[in-house]
């Protein structure tokens, strides 16, 4: 991602990210959920892997580190 780019937590929904580092074939990712608070703050989201559906959930901020997620499908 650019320096500088600022991610907005809540439209992340259905936007899609690449591994920078695939494990276990899994490279493409969807965002499926977002997880808030009781204030509507978004604090994870649920990432799921277009080729196993496998999901994980992380802080959305973990999607700004360039070295570990590239924004769209590379």
């Amino acid at each position: 991602m650019k320096a500088g780019h600022r991610l907005n937590p809540r439209k992340l929904l259905l936007s899609k990210w690449t591994a920078a580092h695939p494990v276990k074939r899994e490279k493409h990712f969807l965002v499926t959920e977002l997880f808030s608070d009781e204030d509507g703050t978004v604090i994870d989201i649920e990432l799921q892997a277009v080729l196993t559906h496998g999901t994980r959930r992380l802080p959305w901020q973990e999607l700004a580190n360039a070295e570990q997620w590239l924004m769209g499908w590379k």
